[in-house]
């Protein structure tokens, strides 16, 4: 089987991206439909090894990857990272800020190092990331970056550092969007609901029943798929995009927009969609 996406072959044939957090999750899904419309496909993150899975996957599909373990969140690491990846392409057409990630908790017990551990890698790492790729080649060619943040619109109680970086991630997108237009480059977000990703698996046991019971809060009454996101992004980056900069799209199947306080009746003809040829059930929602 290969990737069955929404969007038209050879769509990105010839063009290079980056996707950080590439090595599992949202990542992993939208490097492989970015590979499977034509793109070369660089994947960052700090894991080598689960880069280099990806990198198999991806060549034995027929598409192109290559592996390039870094931390975003070290401003020379990021800078001599992207050099490398524009030395060894020849080009770079977008940046897919995906890397990220938090751990649960209430804002009284968080601590100064983990607040600022998850705003380096949510809002931070995401901000080098953006500004070298910008200043090494997009700011002469133009292209297109795409941020992911997350459901926040309510606050985001119980991940309120990650709340607070996503936040800024989304002011920070609405300013590139106008500080780098002139050269060409498009600056959008996506801000996922809650999707089946393999993510949800990091989470502690005493979350597991929560978890399993989160589609029931969305008003059309299920989880996401991480292909559902994929086709945004990968949409954002295309030609069809070109008038939208500075916008954040939401992927929420409604979630953010009242489902917490308008009771919601059982759901129908909510099949999602999953064009994803590997994506996996997360542990966590396939041992009820």
């Amino acid at each position: 089987m290969s990737y069955q996406s929404v969007l038209r072959p050879d769509l990105f044939r010839g063009q290079v991206f980056i996707v950080t957090g590439g090595g599992s999750g949202i990542g992993r899904c939208t490097a492989h439909e970015l590979a499977s419309l034509g793109a070369s496909v660089a994947l960052v993150g700090r894991k080598a090894e689960k880069l280099e899975a990806v990198k198999a996957e991806i060549l034995e599909d027929g598409g192109k990857a290559s592996a390039h373990a870094c931390d975003i969140r070290e401003e020379e690491a990021v800078k001599a990272t992207v050099k490398a990846i524009i030395a060894e392409r020849g080009d770079l057409h977008g940046l897919v800020n995906n890397a990220g990630g938090q751990f649960p908790g209430p804002l009284a017990s968080i601590n100064q190092k983990g607040w600022e551990t998850v705003v380096r890698t949510n809002l931070t790492g995401g901000f080098l990331m953006a500004r070298e790729a910008y200043n090494q080649k997009l700011a002469k060619t133009g292209g297109a970056i795409v941020n992911i943040v997350a459901d926040m619109w309510g606050g985001m109680p119980g991940m309120g550092h990650s709340g607070a970086a996503r936040a800024g991630m989304v002011n920070f997108t609405q300013t590139a969007a106008v500080e780098w237009g002139a050269s060409g480059v498009r600056v959008n977000a996506v801000a996922p609901g809650w999707v089946a990703s393999s993510g949800m698996d990091s989470y502690p046991e005493s979350m597991k029943q929560w978890i399993r019971g989160l589609g029931e809060a969305v008003p059309i009454k299920r989880m996401g798929t991480e292909a559902e996101i994929s086709a945004v992004i990968c949409f954002l980056l295309s030609p069809g995009a070109a008038f939208i900069s500075g916008d954040t799209i939401r992927i929420d199947g409604g979630a953010s927009h009242g489902g917490r306080v308008w009771p919601l009746p059982p759901a129908k003809n909510n099949e999602p969609f999953n064009g994803f040829h590997r994506s996996t059930t997360p542990n966590v929602l396939g041992d009820e």
